[in-house]
């Protein structure tokens, strides 16, 4: 059960710029329909304000996996039973086969312009064997190549988790940390408000004491002096 169809377009306004279709069975019985052909154009001309990724269930146990990358929209179509992370490597790899395809043959600074000025449907039709190459890759997801890929993928998965995971735990970290010293500035700040409190009256009192002193001094002699 390969990806039965794969289709490159311009998100832009869905302009085809290749396609790949799945060979019929021996039977002479394709599994894409007219009907799954006009549905992929409908989505591909309504795309522009898609998810990066996304599928879409679609009749005849189909589904639709839609990938946007580089101004491309890569569509493919699966069995509703085929496994979606595959699909969506596959598509990943897609992308990957058309940049370096036009890459090769316009340049890395001019392809993105090849294909935001192509005039006409399929204008990069030669792209067609390449992707019938690696659509064959994809045919069977459970073969050694397709399950290794899946498993490289989940490691990645469960990689970048794990980092995701270290950076929460390190930011829960350094927001103890600050929240730490927040407290201890909060506390440096009302020991050197009592502090202040404390220098102010010392310097008063430095300042008035000796008056004072002489005052009751004077005083305490008069009062001798008159009443004794």
């Amino acid at each position: 059960m390969p990806p039965f169809l794969t289709y490159v377009s311009r998100v832009s306004d869905g302009l085809p710029l290749v396609a790949s279709f799945a060979p019929a069975t021996s039977g002479g019985r394709s599994e894409v329909r007219d009907e799954h052909k006009t549905q992929a154009k409908e989505l591909l001309k309504n795309v522009g304000s898609a998810t990066s990724k996304m599928s879409i269930d679609t009749s005849y146990q189909k589904v639709f996996h839609l990938l946007l990358r580089d101004s491309m929209c890569i569509l493919t179509m699966t069995e509703s039973s085929y496994p979606k992370r595959l699909a969506f490597l596959y598509l990943e790899e897609i992308a990957d086969l058309m940049v370096e395809e036009l890459t090769k043959d316009y340049g890395s600074n001019q392809w993105m312009t090849q294909v935001g000025t192509a005039a006409r449907p399929y204008q990069f039709i030669k792209y067609d064997v390449p992707l019938q190459r690696k659509q064959k890759e994809f045919v069977d997801p459970t073969s050694r190549q397709n399950t290794s890929k899946l498993n490289s993928d989940l490691a990645d998965i469960h990689s970048i988790m794990k980092k995701n995971i270290q950076e929460v735990l390190n930011r829960g970290e350094k927001l103890e940390h600050m929240s730490q010293i927040s407290s201890n500035l909060v506390e440096g700040s009302k020991k050197f408000k009592w502090g202040t409190k404390k220098l102010t009256w010392q310097a008063r009192l430095n300042q008035y004491g000796p008056m004072v002193a002489g005052s009751t001094f004077v005083l305490f002699v008069l009062y001798l002096k008159f009443v004794w």
